[in-house]
């Protein structure tokens, strides 16, 4: 693979797409999984302003099966057509299942897997170098991308990305710490951004992109690509303090009340789609066990968004 192209097409909004189900049966909804993407791209997500993830932790992958991970993914590739690269999530606790995963992504032509810790089992650190190791062996020409999901297992340290140096199909870091103490962060981002195109979870965009950092998880997108793209923008122009009155008057807002909503229900993507519906976009519930709780937090999320400036908010909340 050209390592180089792979890092630089990874760089901007990393955006998951949310799976939507079918009302009824809460069975996987691929067409209007489809109409999102087409929304996103149209959006101003492109192969010059970001990345989308299939079947990622937004995208529900573990209310689903492979099988439907599957049809998930080959949907939005086929939807995206080449306009914008497409990630699969690879998350699993079976390094056999991470292989079936990373060839199923070389088959349906995603060009990168995104990559955890194995979760459950809290293994060592060697356990999950070979883990990735597995999955490198794999992916000939698709990107990996290492995904630290601290909450859910080990917190991987910076020695051992140091390891992965060694691996060239690995060519991205998507980040946050348990903390923001010693700025760990920072250390991450100064010492690696030359290798890998490091993505910021912690919502630390101006301090990580001064820093080198390349790409910035992005929630908003799925209901404001606009917005996404612009701080994107602004951030290419080193307008740092624009960029951080904008996380502060949109992010912030959302994150609250995701803090809010995660003390009624667990998941991932519930407050995305909520956002979704509120702006006339084709939405869905999520599966359980993350509960419905749309109807109780409909109104205060409609409040959020038009304060936050966001376009075409409904009206009424229905």
């Amino acid at each position: 693979m050209d390592r180089e192209r792979a890092v630089d097409r990874l760089s901007g909004c990393y955006v998951t797409v949310p799976t939507m189900f079918h009302d009824k049966d809460l069975e996987v909804n691929l067409e209007a999984t489809r109409q999102h993407v087409r929304f996103l791209i149209e959006g101003g997500l492109n192969e010059s302003t970001g990345v989308i993830l299939a079947a990622g932790a937004a995208g529900e992958f573990p209310m689903m099966s492979i099988d439907e991970r599957l049809q998930v993914t080959e949907a939005i590739v086929k939807e995206a057509d080449g306009r914008i690269p497409v990630v699969m999530g690879a998350q699993t606790a079976s390094t056999r299942e991470l292989v079936e995963l990373v060839r199923a992504a070389r088959r349906l032509g995603a060009e990168y897997v995104q990559v955890s810790p194995p979760y459950y089992y809290v293994h060592t650190e060697e356990d999950f170098y070979e883990y990735v190791v597995a999955a490198t062996a794999e992916a000939e020409d698709i990107g990996i991308i290492i995904y630290n999901t601290f909450w859910t297992t080990r917190n991987v340290s910076l020695k051992m990305v140091e390891r992965f140096c060694e691996l060239p199909n690995l060519v991205g870091l998507k980040w946050a710490f348990p903390t923001a103490d010693c700025m760990e962060l920072e250390q991450l981002v100064s010492r690696f951004a030359e290798q890998f195109c490091v993505i910021d979870n912690q919502l630390r965009f101006v301090t990580s992109h001064m820093l080198g950092a390349r790409g910035m998880e992005v929630h908003i997108c799925n209901y404001w690509p606009q917005w996404g793209v612009r701080i994107l923008n602004l951030l290419k122009e080193h307008k740092y303090t624009e960029a951080q009155k904008q996380l502060v008057h949109v992010a912030m807002p959302f994150y609250a009340l995701w803090q809010e909503m995660e003390q009624h229900t667990g998941g991932d993507g519930y407050l995305d789609k909520l956002c979704m519906e509120l702006v006339g976009l084709p939405s869905s519930p999520s599966r359980p066990p993350t509960r419905d709780i749309r109807d109780k937090f409909r109104e205060k999320a409609r409040r959020m968004l038009i304060e936050s400036g966001v376009p075409g908010v409904i009206n009424v909340a229905t």
